[in-house]
């Protein structure tokens, strides 16, 4: 079987710097500095601010703050911790969808700002039953994981900007892990990744065993990517598969290594829930975690119309959506999946509810490419590549393909996975 290596890696008008400089100018870029901290005080609201509110059970393995504005900090706890808390949303005439109205100042302006409007904590499994029960829309559960350099209080305005912005109708879990919120620690977040997974994997193993959850969807963005699929890859080997509640899987910017996840994927069986892939070849934060990562592609950044992807994708059944021409107010490229109104809204309109993405139903707007594995369609005024491909490609081990030039390594033409190590 021969392998065709796609062509040179893009420019991504990155400066020349060295490998340590080009990571900081990549991830000092997309830092969290220029708004207020320690937003997580409640704010009592005293009347009707014409916006929303949304109400989300928080997950954590963070160590606790004894700071109520913070609450939690960026180290680890042995064991989890369980919240809700309800956010407040300013109304359209105060906000852009796709944004995140930072408070300027303390204490924030419900009317204009989001806002935390209550906290408890939750001591118990029961309690997390309980607030499911009335906060259930179908039994439907949408679970977040956030990425690299995020503070507590980053993640929960973040993930109550998607709910609101996608109109899933969902109960909403975000899951939080031990960052430091830190370009300079992006070693200790990767590591806080793998310390948080049988956290993880212990709340999706919880929601699935609860009569009230119908089914899950788990989103991941970035290097909770990497949290996520380890957690169902370790829940499928554990368990025998992937808990069958857990319906779809949605992938943002994905930091995850491509030989790499293409072990995972093996490893979690035959019975795997949908895979949804939001890719862009122009995502810098991922071409600066290329550089550090031995040069290998990451999974959020690779061009789905080019072999072995295409044919790698379509065997194994995973929609991939390429965002590489959407425009965002991000430098780093990396956060379209919520920044762009028609993205948010497909998250929450279709792919929550596992609906297939075909030309007779999905309209992205000019250019957005949908690579929809076992399917040929248009989405808006792009055409659209029929992407597929096995993923067990990598397991063949007989076969010696031509050794590609650094760049441009790919996922059929890499070291066999079975030499992999962890």
């Amino acid at each position: 079987m021969k392998y065709h290596t796609p062509g040179p890696t893009p420019s991504l008008g990155l400066p020349r710097f060295g490998v340590p400089a080009l990571l900081l100018f990549a991830l000092v870029l997309g830092g969290c500095a220029g708004h207020a901290r320690g937003v997580m005080a409640p704010v009592l609201t005293t009347g009707a601010t014409g916006g929303s509110k949304v109400d989300m059970l928080v997950v954590t393995s963070r160590v606790p703050s004894d700071d109520p504005a913070t609450l939690f900090t960026g180290e680890r706890s042995p064991r989890p911790y369980l919240n809700e808390i309800t956010v407040s949303i300013p109304s359209d005439k105060y906000r852009k969808a796709g944004s995140v109205q930072w408070p300027k100042r303390l204490p924030p302006n419900p009317e204009t700002e989001f806002a935390v409007t209550n906290v408890r904590q939750l001591n118990s499994v029961e309690d997390g039953r309980s607030w499911f029960r009335k906060h259930t829309v179908g039994g439907h559960a949408l679970v977040f994981v956030h990425g690299f350099n995020n503070r507590y209080e980053d993640s929960v305005f973040r993930f109550a900007q998607i709910v609101h912005d996608s109109g899933a109708q969902v109960a909403p879990i975000l899951f939080t892990w031990p960052s430091r919120a830190s370009v300079f620690d992006y070693n200790y977040d990767k590591e806080s990744t793998n310390y948080s997974r049988v956290a993880f994997e212990q709340t999706l193993r919880t929601l699935a065993k609860d009569p009230d959850v119908k089914d899950i969807t788990v989103m991941a963005h970035s290097m909770g990517t990497w949290l996520a699929v380890e957690s169902l890859r370790q829940m499928a080997i554990r368990d025998g598969r992937v808990a069958a509640k857990i319906d779809n899987v949605i992938l943002a910017s994905p930091d995850i290594d491509v030989d790499v996840f293409a072990r995972q994927w093996t490893e979690m069986g035959e019975k795997r829930p949908q895979f949804t892939i939001f890719v862009s070849q122009d995502d810098r934060a991922l071409a600066a975690s290329r550089f550090i990562s031995g040069d290998v592609q990451r999974l959020g950044a690779i061009n789905p119309a080019d072999e072995p992807y295409r044919t790698q994708l379509e065997k194994a059944g995973i929609t991939v959506i390429d965002l590489t021409k959407v425009k965002s107010g991000d430098r780093l490229n990396h956060g379209k999946f919520a920044e762009s109104p028609q993205v948010v809204q497909l998250i929450g309109q279709r792919l929550v509810t596992g609906q297939t993405l075909t030309d007779s139903n999905v309209s992205l707007g000019q250019g957005i490419t949908a690579v929809v594995a076992g399917t040929v369609s248009t989405v808006g005024k792009v055409a659209a590549t029929t992407v597929a491909a096995p993923l067990t490609v990598l397991e063949q081990q007989n076969q010696a393909p031509k050794k590609p030039s650094k760049l441009d390594r790919t996922l059929g033409s890499k070291t066999p996975s079975s030499e992999l190590s962890y």
